[in-house]
């Protein structure tokens, strides 16, 4: 009798759960308030519900919770603060890394879907294979990429050190269709680029600050000293930024002692970058303009603050800000901005951007050029002219 009554005590258990749980679920889903609300992941299950019910057609799951992963970064308010997927983490630090396994090419999208060759990377296989700028890629391994994402297409374009690719292109410029074979292989990004000008002034652009960046640097400025270079022109224009270590290790190269940086956090707590004693004492020029950001400021403003150097230009981009890149559990990541900082002086230059000492824009149809014709560079011409005197 006492084992029928356990059984029987247990069944009716059973059942009150399932009712209970049961009249939950349609409570949740009724179509009114409750007052006593409902926790976060209660709430996501409810409209989850509500989508499998009701949502017309099928929808992609895995994709509506990495929406919701980046709408809840998106909701600081912050462009600088955001939700990365695996994919683009992994992206972001080969990025930041300054190399890649790949052929060596960039690419875009034209208006007419077409995926063209921007550029072909000096010396990498893509270029040894005979691929060109402007060559339209029709097929990747023998299959049609029309209806490929670019993002598919730049994956199958990449892969392991070593492997191969096949890439069929036309080319506009001879009307050819033509097919390369191209072993994938480790392909450095390069960041800097030098050459000598007249009277001793050597030139350096820096495009972005990677891992690499500072070994290019240190190379070119050890080349150019080779060359007699005896005052330097340093072109911080388009350089969107990038790793602050690394502007601080250029930023030692060239700065005299004392503070490059500094940044505070939510707390108040200051962080000083310092520079050591031992720097290279050659005159300075340093081009910038709207789109010198972050880093790329952080070094003109040290330079500025310092009396080391003199900003020509136009007004820079104004990104006081200073980011973490963390990686979560589950290989995704979250960029999230973690202090502010000021110039050795103590500007803070979010939103407003440095001032150059000697003002000049370039003529009407070069203010959003990279490559510009130097007898066309009216900034970099300023800078050889106060160079020269």
């Amino acid at each position: 009798m006492r084992k029928k009554d356990f059984w029987k005590g247990f069944v009716a258990a059973l059942a009150l759960v399932v009712v209970v749980v049961f009249v939950w679920q349609q409570l949740m889903l009724l179509p009114v308030a409750l007052p006593f609300g409902m926790s976060d992941a209660t709430k996501m299950h409810v409209i989850e519900k509500y989508l499998d019910t009701y949502y017309v057609e099928d929808y992609d799951k895995e994709q509506c919770k990495e929406l919701m992963y980046v709408g809840l970064a998106a909701g600081v308010g912050d462009p600088y603060t955001y939700y990365l997927s695996e994919e683009d983490l992994n992206e972001q630090i080969e990025k930041n890394n300054g190399h890649f396994v790949g052929i060596g090419v960039t690419i875009y999208q034209e208006d007419d879907g077409y995926v063209c060759v921007d550029s072909v990377t000096e010396g990498g296989p893509a270029q040894e294979a005979g691929i060109q700028a402007e060559d339209k890629i029709i097929r990747i391994d023998g299959e049609e990429i029309s209806q490929w994402s670019m993002e598919e297409i730049s994956n199958r374009i990449k892969g392991k050190e070593g492997t191969t690719v096949a890439v069929s292109v036309f080319r506009p410029s001879t009307g050819e269709a033509l097919e390369f074979t191209v072993t994938r292989r480790d392909i450095q990004v390069q960041s800097v680029t030098y050459h000598m000008l007249q009277d001793g002034i050597g030139y350096i652009a820096i495009s972005n600050f990677r891992a690499n960046t500072y070994e290019q640097f240190e190379t070119a400025m050890k080349d150019l000293q080779n060359q007699g270079m005896v005052s330097l022109i340093l072109d911080l224009r388009n350089n969107t930024g990038g790793l602050v270590n690394t502007a601080h290790q250029i930023g030692d190269m060239l700065l005299p002692e004392g503070v490059m940086v500094y940044t505070l956090d939510k707390e108040g707590n200051r962080e000083d970058t310092l520079c050591d004693a031992d720097y290279i004492d050659l005159p300075l020029m340093v081009l910038v303009n709207g789109n010198s950001a972050s880093a790329s400021e952080i070094l003109a403003g040290a330079i500025q603050d310092t009396g080391r150097g003199t900003l020509i230009g136009t007004t820079t981009f104004g990104k006081g800000l200073v980011q973490r890149l963390f990686t979560l559990p589950d290989g995704s990541g979250l960029n999230v901005t973690i202090q502010k900082y000021y110039t050795p002086a103590g500007r803070s230059i979010h939103g407003v951007g440095i001032e150059p000492d000697v003002v000049v824009s370039l003529p009407d149809g070069y203010a959003d050029t990279i490559e510009i014709p130097t007898e066309q560079d009216t900034q970099l011409q300023k800078a050889i002219e106060l160079l020269q005197k």
